[in-house]
């Protein structure tokens, strides 16, 4: 992070002022983005751009309809109560925390992306999986708080959650269970 610390602080200013701008519309599909960038930095030291905020554009529309269903979801579970907002939050945080990545690594649809996180989520130990979740929200609720601090957290929350992506894929928690080999008939009945 602190080679590619500059590109990374300008890559998070620009795409906080464009969501902001925007009315977060131009949000979901500029994270996307954000988070291939930074993927292939960890993967092969490639130095993030600003343009990369805009490589996942053929995922606009999806990542709307996502972001638009989240934020009803999210809302109707506020206004019954807080509690009910509280979970869905959690329950998306928890099962879709892989979903970008997956869209724009492994160019999966967003259905796709959504079991595959939601499987890789509950595979191997769950409790890992909590604290990493816990962990990502400490650090963007952190930066969050005061302007200047997402500059700093939202980077370095994203290269942890790509880092743990990767040694989830090549542990093989990525992978999908090969369906047992069909019974051997050497004649025998």
């Amino acid at each position: 992070m602190l080679k590619n610390l500059v590109p990374l602080l300008l890559m998070t200013l620009v795409m906080s002022v464009l969501s902001v701008v925007t009315f977060g519309i131009l949000a979901p599909v500029m994270l996307a983005g954000y988070y291939q960038s930074i993927l292939l930095m960890l993967r092969s030291g490639r130095t993030p751009t600003i343009n990369d905020l805009f490589s996942e554009m053929r995922l606009f529309l999806p990542l709307l309809v996502f972001s638009l269903v989240v934020f009803f979801a999210t809302m109707i579970g506020f206004m019954l109560l807080v509690v009910p907002g509280i979970a869905v939050v959690c329950l998306l945080a928890f099962a879709c925390l892989y979903m970008l990545p997956l869209m724009t690594d492994k160019k999966m649809g967003l259905v796709d992306a959504v079991k595959k996180s939601w499987e890789m989520a509950t595979q191997g130990n769950m409790a890992d999986h909590i604290v990493v979740v816990i962990l990502y929200i400490g650090l963007i609720a952190i930066g969050s708080s005061v302007f200047i601090g997402i500059l700093f957290t939202q980077p370095f929350a994203t290269i942890f959650i790509l880092s743990v992506f990767e040694e989830r894929m090549a542990g093989g928690l990525g992978k999908t269970a090969a369906p047992p080999p069909p019974p051997s008939t050497n004649g025998n009945v």
